[in-house]
């Protein structure tokens, strides 16, 4: 069965530091670099999610245009 368009599943194995290694085709996929910092968002009902590079900074601006709204 082939995953759709855009959508990926890989494994990864946690080492005793508590550390993965984020898959090679990942990596160059969304443009993971050696001393990029990640998001790491976890919810103990849904799990945990990486979001894209970047995703911070938008984040935090919809954080702050909704401040500004009130």
């Amino acid at each position: 069965m082939a995953a759709p368009k855009g959508k990926y599943v890989w494994t990864a194995t946690v080492g005793e530091k508590g550390q993965i290694v984020i898959p090679k085709q990942a990596r160059e996929i969304f443009n993971i670099k050696p001393g990029d910092a990640l998001l790491i968002l976890g919810d103990e009902k849904r799990g945990i999610a990486i979001p894209p590079k970047g995703a911070l900074s938008s984040i935090f601006s919809s954080t702050l245009l909704e401040e500004d709204d009130n």
